[in-house]
């Protein structure tokens, strides 16, 4: 009688751990559900879409090499660097396009002429304070680094850079602070 009680207890207790694991849904994984993939295989999500609150990121990728992973890493590094380079350089070149429309058309002349100044400078931000957020190796052994900048830190970057490069032309500096307002262009930068 003891051995049934027993046997019974165990089989429900058996019986409803399986059913119990059997109805509960397993959690999709977060990458899973974007659906990155690189070489094939699922990847984080940065190394898709590089977004870093607060900070301008890029990835870097460096493919396996006989040299060793410090080589491999300074590589990622240098191509994650590059590709930050990039991406300030559109977002920045597409917040002074916003500030030129924002200022109107009366010395577009001007503010063009400052947006190409500043324009030219930008590619020569100094990306000193970037830093490795992230890392992944793929199964091929190529691996993928985030790296990201803080934005208020290039933000003012830029900000000094245009100051400058406006300031360097006397003529142009004049004409501006007379027709149009700097802190319009503070704004633009900030968005």
């Amino acid at each position: 009688m003891k051995k049934n009680i027993v046997s019974i207890t165990v089989a429900t207790v058996v019986a409803a751990t399986l059913i119990g694991c059997a109805t509960k849904t397993p959690k999709p994984d977060k990458i899973l559900q974007f659906g990155c993939k690189q070489e094939g295989v699922v990847a984080p999500k940065w190394t898709c879409v590089p977004m870093v609150e607060g900070a301008y990121a890029g990835v870097g990728i460096a493919k396996k090499s006989a040299a060793g992973m410090s080589f491999m890493r300074k590589v990622a590094q240098m191509n994650g660097r590059s590709d930050l380079a990039q991406q300030i350089r559109v977002q920045v070149k597409s917040r002074m396009k916003g500030f030129t429309q924002t200022t109107g058309s009366q010395n577009s002349e001007t503010v063009d002429q400052m947006t190409q100044a500043v324009d030219d400078q930008i590619a020569n931000v100094d990306l000193s304070r970037s830093k490795t957020a992230d890392y992944w190796q793929a199964p091929s052994g190529n691996i993928y680094i985030l790296m990201t900048v803080p934005e208020d830190y290039i933000n003012k970057k830029v900000k000094d850079i245009a100051k400058t490069s406006f300031k360097n032309d006397n003529a142009l500096w004049q004409q501006f602070q007379a027709s149009q307002a700097f802190e319009a262009m503070d704004k633009a930068i900030d968005k």
